[in-house]
């Protein structure tokens, strides 16, 4: 007999609360990974004042990407952390990591120092400061979307891990309208440049203060993930939240599925990262992998640089437009993954990318009109945007065993940040690149023609290797890599 205090029938308000608490999350990530474009220079101008050690091109490049170092600290311990903690727990530990960057990166003087006076040692506890910001990240974009998978239904999973993606790509067009009215509300001082260097820069850190806070309060008030509950033995909480997205009748059907994939795994299995086999793990890595290799930071990092080279007269605004770009067609995604399908996106989309870099590769060493290489390298980005970018999140969150999800998805996610590290610090010395008598061009050349062939190459990789997930529980996608291990 059902228990009458269980939801008879599921909530889709409630689905929706949960996924949107989460993805501020995502917001975060990006808000958090894109403050500095607008703040770097003010930084740099504050710390060349100071008078006990000389602020040079290294140490700023050092400090404009430190972040990332916490971003691939916080992806290896994202593992642990929600398997011991919990997927909820660790997201708040998220929120107020990125609530600490955000007011630690506004004033690092605090206790130790003298506002507003440069030195070395303040500029080691600004980049703790941001380190601290990028573990903050590096959980989040491994927790947020393996929560939204776990809590989601499967015929609704793909478009709601695809949220995530979208989120991020708001929080960096969010943060560039927050950094562009911090410097507007000062545009008619005469002082202005002095009040940015001094100050602007550390009202744009901690802007970030605003949807941390809200992210750390939210979260506390969404339910732990049912497959967290259930692998831990709190099976009647795991029925309530199960039947409050889906109904009780369907919620103890999905419980049984659950606890049969816990179940039939000895702890010591449980434990072990290459139980089901080594190709699952070494897909969801070469996912992450190629989600980076094919070079999509390189063209969002340094997109005025690559529109400036184009000879394009006004480079911010189609940076805007780019931008605009990108989030129409992570809609795309949004709409259609579950429609299409996982791998149809992923082969189109790269396929696409291909074409527009090859597009902007020829453009160096063929003349053509000035607009062709523009409109390659904005295929290039919004193919990137309704198929790697989301994409790849939602394979890394529903892809792996229950049993193993935590530690795989923290592996993969570290692989993605130090490959985003990789293309991002060699994209510029290649794109620079000189030979004979083509000079720079050559760079601009072997640049996109290298991302174009790697692109073709993801194709391959994902038509040969990676199985579809449209529509499976994770359950089901664990009994499949159960039955790939034992063949």
């Amino acid at each position: 007999m059902q228990n009458s205090t269980y939801r008879q029938e599921g909530s889709v308000l409630y689905l929706v609360s949960i996924v949107l608490v989460a993805v501020i999350g995502g917001l975060l990530f990006g808000y958090d990974t894109a403050v500095i474009s607008g703040a770097e220079r003010g930084l740099q101008a504050f710390f060349q004042s100071a008078e006990d050690f000389t602020y040079t091109d290294g140490w700023h490049g050092f400090t404009t990407s430190s972040a990332l170092i916490g971003c691939v600290i916080g992806a290896l311990i994202s593992g642990r952390l929600a398997m011991y903690l919990g997927r909820k727990k660790t997201l708040f530990a998220a929120g107020v990591l990125f609530l600490l960057s955000a007011l630690g990166s506004y004033y690092p003087e605090f206790l130790f120092f003298d506002y507003g006076e440069a030195s070395e040692e303040l500029l080691v506890a600004f980049n703790g400061y941001r380190v601290l910001g990028g573990i903050g990240v590096g959980l989040a974009s491994a927790i947020c979307p393996m929560y939204i998978a776990e809590i989601a239904p499967a015929r609704k999973r793909g478009r709601l891990v695809s949220w995530n993606q979208f989120a991020i790509i708001f929080g960096q067009l969010v943060v560039y309208f927050v950094n562009f009215l911090i410097i507007r509300s000062h545009a008619s001082d005469p002082n202005v440049v002095e009040w940015t260097n001094a100050v602007g820069w550390r009202m744009m850190f901690v802007s970030e203060a605003v949807p941390a806070g809200l992210f750390a309060l939210l979260i506390l008030l969404v339910p732990e993930t049912p497959r967290y509950l259930a692998i831990h033995g709190h099976e009647e909480k795991a029925l309530r939240v199960l039947s409050n997205i889906n109904g009780e009748a369907q919620a103890r059907q999905i419980l049984e599925n659950i606890k049969a994939t816990v179940n039939r795994e000895s702890k010591k299995k449980h434990e072990k990262l290459f139980a089901y086999g080594f190709m699952v793990v070494f897909i969801g890595c070469m996912l992450s992998v190629f989600q980076q290799i094919i070079g999509i930071n390189a063209v969002l990092y340094f997109a005025p640089r690559i529109f400036e080279s184009m000879g394009v007269s006004n480079n911010m605004l189609f940076t805007v437009i780019m931008g605009v770009i990108n989030i129409s067609f992570t809609l795309v995604a949004v709409f259609t993954v579950e429609k299409l399908g996982r791998k149809p996106l992923l082969i189109t989309g790269s396929l696409g990318m291909a074409l527009g870099a090859l597009g902007v590769a020829l453009s160096n060493v063929v003349t053509l009109p000035a607009i062709v290489p523009v409109i390659s390298i904005m295929l290039y980005s919004a193919c990137f945007m309704f198929s790697w970018g989301p994409i790849c999140w939602v394979y890394i969150s529903e892809i792996f065993p229950n049993t193993i999800r935590s530690q795989a998805t923290a592996i993969a996610v570290a692989f993605q940040w130090i490959f985003n590290f990789i293309v991002s610090s060699t994209f510029v010395p290649m794109y620079n690149m000189t030979l004979g008598d083509m000079g720079d061009s050559f760079g601009h050349f072997f640049a996109y023609a290298l991302y174009g062939i790697i692109c073709i190459i993801a194709a391959i990789f994902v038509w040969k290797l990676v199985p579809e997930t449209k529509g499976k529980t994770l359950e089901e996608m664990t009994a499949f890599w159960r039955g790939k291990s034992a063949k």
